[in-house]
């Protein structure tokens, strides 16, 4: 496992306050995803586990099947807010291409929103494949979106220094489930 960027860390929400926090998120979601005609997707990394987690509360929530849930790469920094590609990298998927996204409502998942390049970028692809309907969710909103994008449901809004870094552990890319800030100091 890659070793974390130095500096001081502090956690924001532990395993149990997300697991409420992920619940109330998709109670909000109830209310945006018509039955039978709702799937999710979920921004890689991170995104697509919290999407899991999301799936789950709304199976337990509605009594019914789980929703699809589909996973699209896309990339713009690195965890470290390194900028990582001049323009937003998004690597098309075969399934959601093949799929008839004119009825459905999609609700795009990611863990944090900071500038809105990634959101932005998946709904105007999504909107190429002929989604009509797209909403967003976020584990953390930032609150410094450069982009006219928002998120439909947060699950917490953070405004911290410029300088200072939102990690969200989420498994299984971390082994526990939480929101820590990464201060470098100054």
């Amino acid at each position: 496992m890659p070793t974390k960027p130095a500096g001081q860390r502090l956690c924001l929400y532990t395993s149990a306050e997300l697991d409420a926090i992920v619940r109330a998120m998709a109670i909000q979601a109830v209310a945006l995803l018509p039955p039978g005609q709702s799937a999710l997707v979920g921004i890689l990394r991170r995104g697509e586990p919290l999407a899991r987690l999301l799936q789950q509360q709304l199976a337990q929530l509605t009594g019914q099947a789980e929703l699809p849930l589909y996973a699209l790469k896309v990339k713009r920094y690195a965890d470290d807010l390194s900028l990582l590609h001049a323009q937003t990298a998004l690597t098309e998927s075969a399934e959601l291409a093949a799929l008839d996204l004119s009825g459905t409502t999609l609700l795009v998942v990611d863990d944090v929103l900071y500038e809105g390049h990634s959101l932005l970028r998946t709904c105007a692809y999504l909107a190429r494949l002929g989604a009509q309907r797209v909403r967003a969710a976020v584990l953390v909103d930032r609150c410094v979106c450069s982009q006219p994008v928002h998120a439909d449901i947060v699950g917490v809004r953070l405004q911290i220094a410029p300088g200072d870094i939102i990690e969200c552990n989420v498994p299984p890319y971390e082994q526990a489930f939480r929101i820590e800030v990464l201060r470098h100091g100054g």
